[in-house]
């Protein structure tokens, strides 16, 4: 069974929640991902965060912090 809200993605700006968004496919979740990256990635601070909710895990973080 698919989790509806397993995937979760988080649009901060400013160290503040603005937008967030949960899928349960992964494929759609990485592509809503790099959408929010080119879409809100020039908004001042922002920070952009793709979690698995299930296993806590971080999947992508945008700007890279390395």
């Amino acid at each position: 069974m698919i989790d509806p809200s397993r995937y979760h993605l988080l649009l901060e700006a400013g160290g503040r929640p603005v937008q967030h968004g949960w899928w349960g496919s992964l494929e759609v979740a990485r592509d809503k991902f790099r959408r929010w990256v080119g879409e809100y990635g020039s908004m001042p601070g922002a920070r952009i965060t793709l979690t698995d909710e299930e296993s806590v895990e971080v999947l992508a973080v945008w700007p890279d912090p390395r």
